[in-house]
Parts: structure tokens; C-alpha cells; sequence
């Protein structure tokens, strides 16, 4: 975090001619100020989004220029407080740096689902899920494959990009609303994004806060197992609800379509084994989707598609044409090239996140926030909000986690309470909400992975949504609020864990 009194926020800066140049001393930003930009973003989001769509028929609004509209307006903030452009497009820079692990899957992930889709392991997988699901437990099954899967990869956008993928194009056939089944994988994704001791979110935030890896997960489990289990019952509620109706004529009729077009065999199964024994065995997940890619399209140049129509796939995406319109549609996805926008999305929330961080704008308001917090409960409550703040105003999950922990550290130590609680809270708000923001590096993954748009799927993650809600209701309780271990008689912390 940058402010007035880092090393390098040098108040001077280099001339053209290589001479010092004089400028104006940088100057804390008040919290008055560091608010504008947010009620801009805020103004300029309901415009593009709510406002414009109703009176321009055929207008789609996204967040990417209200993003940059609302940086420039926090960059000549920080411009008018002493920030010269060199130490802002620094802190730009390094937002964006912190964002390009997620765009390089992003962009493997397009080609990814390309490879698998001319291949038939996608319709394959869709043609297998139509015999073995129903629509009337369809939801909660998803919700509870996606759970497994991602505690034992450890992450959430693997298990969206690959089962996920496929359980959309299962329920799309079937009926069920896109949204819902959406919300059911990303419920079940998050799941074990938060409590795999694989996942980089759970070893981020026991850093950040001072425990350890184990005792963190542990203390999780208070908060997440009971967001979960009410996630199950309403999912389940809603499959005995739904009166679905298949897309394109009967599920018979689609599955003689898939295996007409597609043959589905044992030979499909191949590269998903390998790539989920590869996630097994904790490769990273950059090059086990490469090598997904790669084997995906092998394995369609294998059954006879031509290379470069497999090439094209991989970069434009798939272009089905099986006679059947809904089909059609449903497998019409895919490609290097549709991750573009979502690529954009993601720069430019790191341009408004990278300047209100660089400038000292972002800790302001958190620190006012903090101001605020009073008892245990309101301190709790004040660590949720603040990482999902971090979420929507820096679109980063990451920062949603490091940057309160490094703030709330001492607070917590101060009143007496176990850094697990810090830990934990870090997680309930940062972690988990990230997917509900369209232009955080989650929400956006997630919306384009799966084609369903971030605010038409919100309504229906119900883990990510009740699982900040119960936190801060524990935190005002006290129930399973930790205190701080005694010192040992040596002087050293004791060991014993206190759930």
C-alpha cells in the first residue's frame, strides 16, 4: 500500500532534460475527496446500466467506461494532492501486473473450450450428464459435484471452466434456467476455493492475518459448512419447484442428436482424466489447461476435424451445425477471442483500482471504516465489508484479502482475539464475494465461462451471499469468536487451538 510516507513516493520527479523538477509536496487525501470517485463509479454504473437501456432500445451497457471515467477522476484527485502521473501509473501498473495471472487463464480458458467443443468432450459430457440427472435434483447435485471437485483442485475457476462448462450446456438441455444452475456451480466452486488447503486464497489469508494454514481452515468451517447446507436445502426446494421444458424437443431427441454428431465413447473421457489427475497430483493450473488445450485439440485432429479448423476454433471459437437451432446455440462458444471483453473489463478496473490504491485513497476509507468499530461484532462486520469494498472498488480478490489484513492485524491483537477470527473474516468477505462483482477478475471469469451475465446469476450463489451475512452474525454473538491464545510459560504461544 503507497501513501504520502513511502520511499518511493518521491515528491520530485525527472524533467525532460534530465533535471529535477519542483512539484507540489503530496498531501493526504481526505476521506471527503477519496469518496468521489466511488459516488462516480456509482453514478456513471447506474447510467450505463440502469438508466440508458430503458430510453436507447438496443443500448447494452458495461462497466468498462464508468471504470475508466471513474480513474481519471481519482487520478486528477490525487494529481491536485501532490501525486505526479509517473508514481500513479505505477501503482496502475502494478494492479495490472497482479491481474495477468488471471487474464492468461482467461485467455487459455477461450481456447480450452474451444478445442473441447470440436472435439465432442463437451457434448460428450452433456450427453452423459442428460442420462444421469434430473431436473427435480439437478441443482443440488451440481452444487455438490462442483463442492468436490473444487476441495480437491483447490480452485474454483478449474472447476468452472471444465465441470461447470459442462453441467451449464446439462441444464440448459434439460430447462433449467441458466442463472440457477450457474449459482449452483459457482456455490459449489467457492465452497473449496475457501476451505482446500490447495486453494491460493486459503493459504493468503492466514498469512495476511498471523495463523497458521489448518487452524484457519478449521475455524472456517464454523461459517462455511452452514452456508452450505442452507445453500443445499434452498437448491433442493428449487429443483421439486421447477417446471422445465428441454430446449429443442425431448431429452431423447438431443441426446440421439449428440450422439449422432458427436459419437460420445470412452475415447472423451481421456483428456478429463488426465487433466483432473493432473489438478490432483497440485500442478499449477496455468499449464494443465495448456496441456488441456492441447490435448483437446489433438484429439479432434485425432477423429478427423481439420487442423486448421481445430486452430480456428481455439482462437474465434466453435461454429456448430447440427440441424437443431437450440443445440446450435448452446454449443456456440468458446475461443481466444471471446474473452476479449472480459480481458478489457479487467484492465480497466485495475486502472480505477490501481490509482485509489497507489494514492493512498483506498486505506483512507478503510481506516474511517475502522474508526467506526467499536465492539467485536462491529469489528468483524467492518473486516467483512471492507474486503467486499476492496472487491468492488480494486476488482481483485487478491487485494480483498491482503490489503485489510495488513490493516486489522494490530486491532485485532489489541483486543484480544486470535488472528484466525481475521483470517476467517478475510475470507467470508473477500473470497467469496468476489465472484458477485462483474468487473472483479472472479465475477468476470465467471460470467464468461459459464455465459451467464454476473447480476443474473448474483441472486442465486446462495453460499457466497449468506456466508458474509453469517459471519458478521457470529461476530456480533460471539459465537465461535476466538480469543488469543495465552503466552506459555516460556513466553512462547501455546499450541492448543480454541474454536
Amino acid at each position: 500500500m503507497s501513501n504520502a510516507t513511502d520511499p518511493d513516493s518521491s515528491p520530485t520527479a525527472s524533467s525532460p532534460d534530465g533535471g529535477a523538477a519542483p512539484v507540489t509536496p503530496q498531501r493526504d487525501i481526505s476521506a471527503a475527496w477519496a469518496l468521489v470517485p466511488i459516488l462516480s463509479l456509482v453514478a456513471t454504473l447506474a447510467t450505463v446500466i440502469l438508466i440508458l437501456p430503458k430510453h436507447e432500445p438496443g443500448f447494452e451497457g458495461t462497466g468498462h467506461l464508468p471504470l475508466i471515467i471513474s480513474g481519471s477522476i481519482a487520478a486528477l484527485i490525487a494529481r491536485a494532492h501532490g501525486w505526479r502521473w509517473p508514481e500513479l501509473q505505477r501503482g496502475v501498473l502494478h494492479a495490472i501486473n497482479l491481474s495477468m495471472g488471471a487474464i492468461l487463464i482467461l485467455i487459455v480458458i477461450g481456447m480450452l473450450m474451444g478445442t473441447w467443443l470440436i472435439s465432442g468432450i463437451v457434448p460428450a459430457l452433456i450427453d452423459w450428464g442428460l442420462m444421469l440427472l434430473r431436473p427435480s435434483y439437478f441443482l443440488p447435485a451440481s452444487c455438490a459435484v462442483c463442492s468436490v471437485v473444487s476441495v480437491v483442485s483447490g480452485s474454483s475457476w478449474s472447476t468452472a471452466g471444465t465441470i461447470g462448462l459442462a453441467l451449464i450446456g446439462v441444464g440448459d438441455v434439460m430447462g433449467v434456467p441458466t442463472a440457477y444452475t450457474a449459482g449452483a456451480v459457482i456455490s459449489g466452486a467457492y465452497f473449496g476455493d475457501k476451505l482446500s488447503p490447495m486453494s491460493d486464497t486459503t493459504n493468503l489469508a492466514p498469512a495476511m492475518a498471523g495463523t497458521d494454514l489448518f487452524t484457519h481452515v478449521r475455524h472456517m468451517l464454523w461459517t462455511t459448512v452452514p452456508s452450505w447446507v442452507i445453500s443445499m436445502v434452498i437448491y433442493t426446494f428449487m429443483g421439486l419447484s421447477l417446471e422445465v421444458q428441454p430446449m429443442g424437443g425431448s431429452v431423447e431427441e438431443i441426446h440421439a442428436l449428440i450422439q449422432d454428431q458427436f459419437s460420445p465413447s470412452w475415447i472423451h473421457l481421456i483428456v478429463p482424466a488426465v487433466t483432473g489427475l493432473l489438478v490432483l497430483r497440485k500442478m499449477p493450473a496455468l499449464p494443465v489447461l495448456l496441456l488441456a488445450t492441447v490435448l483437446g485439440g489433438a484429439l479432434a485432429v485425432f477423429q478427423g476435424q481439420p487442423l486448421g479448423a481445430t486452430l480456428t476454433t481455439a482462437m474465434s471459437g466453435f461454429s456448430p451445425d447440427t440441424g437443431n437451432v437450440a443445440v446450435d446455440k448452446l454449443l456456440a462458444r468458446g475461443g481466444m477471442m471471446s474473452m476479449t471483453s472480459t480481458i478489457l473489463l479487467i484492465l480497466s478496473a485495475m486502472f480505477f483500482g490501481g490509482v485509489m490504491e497507489r494514492s493512498g485513497m483506498l486505506r483512507t476509507l478503510a481506516l474511517k471504516v475502522l474508526s467506526l468499530a467499536k465492539s467485536t461484532g462491529s469489528l468483524i462486520a467492518s473486516t467483512v465489508l471492507t474486503s467486499i469494498g476492496f472487491n468492488i472498488l480494486a476488482g481483485d480478490q487478491y487485494i480483498a484479502v491482503v490489503v485489510p489484513g495488513r490493516m486489522y492485524g494490530p486491532e485485532y491483537e489489541a483486543r484480544g482475539l486470535h488472528a484466525k477470527n481475521l483470517s476467517r473474516a478475510l475470507e467470508d468477505g473477500g473470497t467469496i464475494t468476489s465472484p458477485l462483482i462483474p468487473w472483479n477478475t472472479c465475477g468476470a471469469y465467471m460470467s464468461t465461462t459459464l455465459g451467464v451475465a454476473t447480476l443474473a446469476y448474483l441472486p442465486f450463489c446462495f453460499l457466497n451471499l449468506l456466508n458474509p451475512i453469517i459471519s458478521m452474525i457470529y461476530g456480533f454473538t460471539g459465537f465461535s469468536i476466538a480469543p488469543k491464545e495465552p503466552e506459555a510459560a516460556s513466553g512462547t504461544p501455546a499450541t492448543s487451538d480454541v474454536t
